[in-house]
Protein backbone atom coordinates (compact mmCIF):
# COMPACT_ATOMS: atom_id res chain seq x y z
CA UNK A 1 0.00 0.00 0.00
CA UNK A 2 3.02 2.07 1.11
CA UNK A 3 4.65 1.54 -2.26
CA UNK A 4 1.60 2.21 -4.08
CA UNK A 5 1.09 5.42 -2.76
CA UNK A 6 4.68 6.32 -3.57
CA UNK A 7 4.22 5.23 -6.63
CA UNK A 8 0.93 7.83 -7.16
CA UNK A 9 2.47 10.75 -5.55
CA UNK A 10 5.80 10.04 -7.47
CA UNK A 11 4.05 9.77 -10.68
CA UNK A 12 2.06 13.29 -10.19
CA UNK A 13 4.67 15.29 -8.67
CA UNK A 14 6.82 14.64 -11.98
CA UNK A 15 4.07 14.85 -14.41
CA UNK A 16 3.54 18.25 -12.56
CA UNK A 17 6.88 19.05 -13.38
CA UNK A 18 7.19 17.94 -16.99
CA UNK A 19 4.39 20.54 -18.17
CA UNK A 20 7.16 22.76 -17.68
CA UNK A 21 8.67 23.66 -20.91
CA UNK A 22 12.31 22.73 -21.29
CA UNK A 23 13.70 26.49 -21.12
CA UNK A 24 12.38 26.44 -17.27
CA UNK A 25 13.94 22.79 -16.45
CA UNK A 26 17.16 23.36 -17.92
CA UNK A 27 17.36 26.17 -15.52
CA UNK A 28 16.67 23.76 -12.69
CA UNK A 29 18.54 21.46 -13.90
CA UNK A 30 21.50 23.72 -14.01
CA UNK A 31 20.91 24.66 -10.57
CA UNK A 32 20.85 20.55 -9.87
CA UNK A 33 24.48 20.32 -11.91
CA UNK A 34 25.51 22.81 -9.40
CA UNK A 35 24.75 20.73 -6.47
CA UNK A 36 25.87 16.88 -7.64
CA UNK A 37 28.71 18.60 -8.35
CA UNK A 38 30.13 21.26 -6.15
CA UNK A 39 27.84 19.99 -2.99
CA UNK A 40 27.24 16.58 -2.84
CA UNK A 41 29.87 15.60 -4.97
CA UNK A 42 27.60 12.88 -6.05
CA UNK A 43 30.04 10.12 -7.17
CA UNK A 44 32.92 12.71 -8.05
CA UNK A 45 35.82 10.06 -7.29
CA UNK A 46 34.33 7.23 -9.58
CA UNK A 47 33.98 9.95 -12.79
CA UNK A 48 37.31 11.22 -11.82
CA UNK A 49 38.84 7.75 -11.84
CA UNK A 50 37.25 6.63 -14.97
CA UNK A 51 38.23 10.04 -17.21
CA UNK A 52 41.73 9.37 -15.21
CA UNK A 53 42.37 6.25 -16.68
CA UNK A 54 40.43 6.56 -20.08
CA UNK A 55 41.94 9.67 -20.71
CA UNK A 56 45.77 9.53 -19.46
CA UNK A 57 47.35 11.87 -22.57
CA UNK A 58 44.77 14.75 -20.96
CA UNK A 59 45.92 17.71 -18.97
CA UNK A 60 44.55 18.07 -15.86
CA UNK A 61 42.65 21.32 -17.20
CA UNK A 62 40.69 19.19 -20.08
CA UNK A 63 39.88 16.43 -18.03
CA UNK A 64 38.51 19.11 -15.12
CA UNK A 65 36.38 20.47 -18.30
CA UNK A 66 34.98 17.26 -19.08
CA UNK A 67 34.10 16.83 -15.55
CA UNK A 68 32.21 19.69 -15.21
CA UNK A 69 30.52 19.23 -18.63
CA UNK A 70 29.47 15.69 -17.83
CA UNK A 71 27.41 16.99 -14.29
CA UNK A 72 25.51 19.49 -16.46
CA UNK A 73 24.78 16.97 -18.62
CA UNK A 74 23.66 14.03 -16.62
CA UNK A 75 21.21 16.56 -14.74
CA UNK A 76 19.68 17.75 -18.09
CA UNK A 77 19.12 14.30 -18.92
CA UNK A 78 17.24 13.59 -15.46
CA UNK A 79 14.87 16.75 -16.72
CA UNK A 80 14.76 15.26 -19.90
CA UNK A 81 13.69 12.19 -18.77
CA UNK A 82 11.18 13.67 -16.88
CA UNK A 83 9.82 15.42 -20.40
CA UNK A 84 8.90 12.49 -22.08
CA UNK A 85 6.37 12.07 -19.64
CA UNK A 86 4.25 15.19 -21.40
CA UNK A 87 6.52 15.77 -24.58
CA UNK A 88 4.36 15.82 -27.71
CA UNK A 89 4.96 13.63 -30.61
CA UNK A 90 5.68 16.96 -32.92
CA UNK A 91 8.18 18.21 -30.38
CA UNK A 92 10.23 15.03 -29.53
CA UNK A 93 10.32 14.37 -33.52
CA UNK A 94 12.20 18.34 -33.83
CA UNK A 95 14.47 17.65 -31.44
CA UNK A 96 15.77 13.94 -32.30
CA UNK A 97 16.65 14.21 -35.99
CA UNK A 98 17.35 10.47 -37.85
CA UNK A 99 19.72 10.39 -40.74
CA UNK A 100 21.52 7.95 -42.92
CA UNK A 101 17.98 5.91 -42.16
CA UNK A 102 17.40 4.34 -45.93
CA UNK A 103 19.79 1.63 -45.21
CA UNK A 104 18.24 0.84 -41.79
CA UNK A 105 14.76 0.56 -43.18
CA UNK A 106 15.87 -1.26 -46.51
CA UNK A 107 17.05 -4.31 -44.02
CA UNK A 108 13.79 -4.54 -41.75
CA UNK A 109 12.31 -4.56 -45.07
CA UNK A 110 14.61 -7.30 -47.16
CA UNK A 111 15.05 -9.46 -43.55
CA UNK A 112 12.43 -8.76 -41.36
CA UNK A 113 14.22 -7.59 -38.18
CA UNK A 114 17.47 -5.99 -37.29
CA UNK A 115 19.11 -5.29 -33.96
CA UNK A 116 20.17 -1.68 -32.96
CA UNK A 117 23.45 -1.53 -30.33
CA UNK A 118 22.69 1.64 -28.25
CA UNK A 119 25.01 2.94 -25.62
CA UNK A 120 24.26 5.29 -22.72
CA UNK A 121 25.49 8.58 -24.58
CA UNK A 122 23.99 11.85 -25.46
CA UNK A 123 19.79 11.60 -25.47
CA UNK A 124 19.33 7.80 -25.90
CA UNK A 125 16.09 7.78 -24.81
CA UNK A 126 14.85 9.81 -26.65
CA UNK A 127 15.20 7.00 -29.23
CA UNK A 128 11.80 5.65 -27.94
CA UNK A 129 10.47 7.78 -30.93
CA UNK A 130 11.88 5.77 -33.47
CA UNK A 131 8.52 4.68 -34.68
CA UNK A 132 8.44 7.76 -36.10
CA UNK A 133 11.21 6.77 -38.84
CA UNK A 134 9.70 2.82 -39.33
CA UNK A 135 6.72 1.75 -41.73
CA UNK A 136 3.22 1.18 -40.06
CA UNK A 137 2.94 -2.35 -38.13
CA UNK A 138 6.47 -2.88 -37.78
CA UNK A 139 7.30 -3.02 -33.99
CA UNK A 140 10.12 -0.73 -32.23
CA UNK A 141 10.96 -2.89 -29.27
CA UNK A 142 13.18 -1.84 -26.54
CA UNK A 143 14.94 -4.38 -23.93
CA UNK A 144 14.80 -3.06 -20.73
CA UNK A 145 15.68 -4.82 -17.05
CA UNK A 146 12.56 -4.58 -14.84
CA UNK A 147 12.97 -2.86 -11.74
CA UNK A 148 12.76 -3.92 -8.55
CA UNK A 149 9.65 -1.49 -7.58
CA UNK A 150 6.82 -2.65 -9.52
CA UNK A 151 5.53 0.46 -9.08
CA UNK A 152 8.46 2.93 -10.52
CA UNK A 153 9.01 0.08 -12.90
CA UNK A 154 5.46 0.44 -14.63
CA UNK A 155 6.27 4.45 -14.90
CA UNK A 156 9.38 3.86 -16.96
CA UNK A 157 7.30 1.27 -18.88
CA UNK A 158 4.91 4.04 -19.24
CA UNK A 159 7.36 6.69 -20.73
CA UNK A 160 9.48 4.25 -22.90
CA UNK A 161 6.03 3.31 -24.24
CA UNK A 162 4.05 6.45 -25.30
CA UNK A 163 5.36 6.54 -28.76
CA UNK A 164 4.39 3.15 -29.99
CA UNK A 165 7.68 1.41 -28.35
CA UNK A 166 7.16 -2.20 -26.64
CA UNK A 167 9.21 -2.88 -24.08
CA UNK A 168 10.81 -6.44 -23.75
CA UNK A 169 12.33 -7.51 -20.20
CA UNK A 170 15.48 -8.73 -20.80
CA UNK A 171 14.75 -12.10 -19.50
CA UNK A 172 12.44 -12.45 -22.47
CA UNK A 173 14.34 -11.49 -25.24
CA UNK A 174 14.87 -14.32 -27.65
CA UNK A 175 11.54 -15.50 -27.18
CA UNK A 176 9.54 -11.90 -28.22
CA UNK A 177 12.27 -11.77 -31.26
CA UNK A 178 10.80 -15.24 -32.37
CA UNK A 179 7.25 -14.83 -31.80
CA UNK A 180 8.12 -11.70 -34.43
CA UNK A 181 9.48 -13.25 -36.65
CA UNK A 182 7.17 -16.19 -36.31
CA UNK A 183 3.79 -13.85 -36.72
CA UNK A 184 5.81 -12.20 -39.49
CA UNK A 185 5.90 -8.93 -37.65
CA UNK A 186 8.68 -6.69 -39.23
CA UNK A 187 10.80 -5.32 -35.49
CA UNK A 188 13.72 -3.32 -34.61
CA UNK A 189 14.57 -4.17 -31.24
CA UNK A 190 17.05 -1.99 -29.13
CA UNK A 191 19.81 -3.30 -26.62
CA UNK A 192 21.65 -1.34 -24.21
CA UNK A 193 24.95 -2.75 -24.63
CA UNK A 194 27.56 -0.87 -22.53
CA UNK A 195 26.51 -1.83 -19.10
CA UNK A 196 29.05 -3.90 -16.85
CA UNK A 197 28.05 -7.38 -16.61
CA UNK A 198 27.27 -9.95 -13.97
CA UNK A 199 29.79 -12.51 -13.24
CA UNK A 200 27.85 -15.32 -15.34
CA UNK A 201 27.60 -12.74 -18.54
CA UNK A 202 31.40 -11.61 -18.46
CA UNK A 203 32.35 -13.29 -21.29
CA UNK A 204 34.13 -10.85 -23.90
CA UNK A 205 37.11 -9.26 -22.75
CA UNK A 206 38.95 -6.31 -24.85
CA UNK A 207 40.77 -2.74 -24.43
CA UNK A 208 38.34 -0.03 -24.27
CA UNK A 209 39.90 3.15 -23.51
CA UNK A 210 42.96 2.25 -22.36
CA UNK A 211 41.53 -0.35 -19.92
CA UNK A 212 41.11 -4.44 -20.14
CA UNK A 213 37.20 -4.12 -20.42
CA UNK A 214 34.43 -6.56 -20.57
CA UNK A 215 31.11 -6.27 -22.50
CA UNK A 216 27.84 -8.54 -22.22
CA UNK A 217 28.15 -10.94 -25.90
CA UNK A 218 24.50 -10.84 -25.75
CA UNK A 219 22.98 -8.76 -28.93
CA UNK A 220 25.80 -10.76 -30.58
CA UNK A 221 24.13 -14.89 -29.45
CA UNK A 222 20.98 -12.87 -30.45
CA UNK A 223 21.99 -11.61 -34.16
CA UNK A 224 23.54 -15.14 -34.54
CA UNK A 225 20.85 -17.23 -33.63
CA UNK A 226 17.90 -15.15 -35.80
CA UNK A 227 20.91 -14.22 -38.61
CA UNK A 228 19.31 -10.36 -38.80
CA UNK A 229 21.60 -7.74 -39.34
CA UNK A 230 22.99 -5.74 -36.85
CA UNK A 231 23.58 -1.24 -36.53
CA UNK A 232 25.56 0.43 -34.17
CA UNK A 233 23.44 3.80 -33.37
CA UNK A 234 25.80 6.69 -33.41
CA UNK A 235 24.39 9.66 -30.93
CA UNK A 236 25.68 13.22 -31.32
CA UNK A 237 24.27 16.04 -28.89
CA UNK A 238 24.15 18.69 -31.05
CA UNK A 239 23.47 21.28 -28.86
CA UNK A 240 21.52 21.68 -25.51
CA UNK A 241 17.70 19.84 -26.09
CA UNK A 242 18.69 18.63 -29.45
CA UNK A 243 20.53 15.48 -30.86
CA UNK A 244 21.16 13.27 -33.45
CA UNK A 245 21.03 10.22 -34.72
CA UNK A 246 22.36 7.89 -37.09
CA UNK A 247 22.73 4.18 -38.42
CA UNK A 248 25.76 2.66 -39.06
CA UNK A 249 25.33 -1.41 -40.69
CA UNK A 250 27.94 -3.67 -38.23
CA UNK A 251 27.01 -6.72 -40.27
CA UNK A 252 24.22 -7.93 -42.86
CA UNK A 253 24.98 -11.40 -42.00
CA UNK A 254 25.92 -12.19 -38.14
CA UNK A 255 26.66 -15.98 -38.79
CA UNK A 256 29.27 -15.40 -41.44
CA UNK A 257 31.33 -13.19 -38.78
CA UNK A 258 33.79 -14.41 -35.94
CA UNK A 259 32.98 -15.16 -32.35
CA UNK A 260 33.38 -11.51 -30.81
CA UNK A 261 33.64 -9.99 -33.74
CA UNK A 262 29.98 -7.95 -33.41
CA UNK A 263 30.45 -7.25 -29.84
CA UNK A 264 34.52 -5.57 -30.84
CA UNK A 265 32.75 -3.82 -33.93
CA UNK A 266 30.45 -1.92 -30.83
CA UNK A 267 33.31 -1.10 -28.77
CA UNK A 268 35.38 0.66 -31.40
CA UNK A 269 32.46 2.28 -32.80
CA UNK A 270 31.53 3.35 -29.02
CA UNK A 271 35.12 4.29 -28.29
CA UNK A 272 34.92 6.91 -31.07
CA UNK A 273 31.57 8.08 -30.08
CA UNK A 274 33.05 9.09 -26.69
CA UNK A 275 36.48 10.70 -28.00
CA UNK A 276 34.89 12.39 -30.60
CA UNK A 277 32.78 14.63 -27.37
CA UNK A 278 33.62 12.89 -24.05
CA UNK A 279 31.07 14.32 -21.34
CA UNK A 280 27.91 12.89 -22.76
CA UNK A 281 28.55 9.13 -21.43
CA UNK A 282 27.57 8.15 -18.23
CA UNK A 283 31.11 8.49 -16.11
CA UNK A 284 29.39 8.19 -13.23
CA UNK A 285 28.68 3.99 -13.43
CA UNK A 286 31.23 1.86 -12.14
CA UNK A 287 31.86 0.64 -15.55
CA UNK A 288 35.12 -1.47 -14.61
CA UNK A 289 34.23 -3.21 -11.11
CA UNK A 290 35.04 -6.34 -13.00
CA UNK A 291 38.91 -7.71 -13.48
CA UNK A 292 39.66 -11.16 -15.29
CA UNK A 293 40.75 -12.53 -12.27
CA UNK A 294 37.66 -11.94 -10.51
CA UNK A 295 35.84 -13.71 -13.07
CA UNK A 296 37.78 -16.60 -13.41
CA UNK A 297 37.82 -16.88 -9.22
CA UNK A 298 33.86 -17.08 -9.66
CA UNK A 299 33.74 -19.20 -12.33
CA UNK A 300 36.09 -21.52 -10.50
CA UNK A 301 33.60 -21.29 -7.25
CA UNK A 302 30.58 -22.11 -9.43
CA UNK A 303 32.62 -25.34 -11.29
CA UNK A 304 33.33 -26.44 -7.77
CA UNK A 305 29.77 -26.06 -6.81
Amino acid sequence: MISKLTYYLTYASLWLLAQLPLKALYVLSDGLAFLAYRVVRYRLKVVRENLHNSFPEKSDAELKKIEHDFYHYICDYLVEEVKLLTISYEELARRMEYIHKEQFLEMIEKHGGLIVLLPHYANFEWNIGMASIMEPGDLPLQVYKPLHNKHLDELFKRIRSRFGGVNIPKHSTAREMVKCYRAKKRFAIGLISDQSPNMNEAHYWTTFLNQDTVFMDGAERLAKMMNIPVFYCELTRKSRGHCQASFDLITEAPKQTAEGEITEAFARRLENTIRRDPPYWFWSHRRWKLTREMVKAHQRQAENG
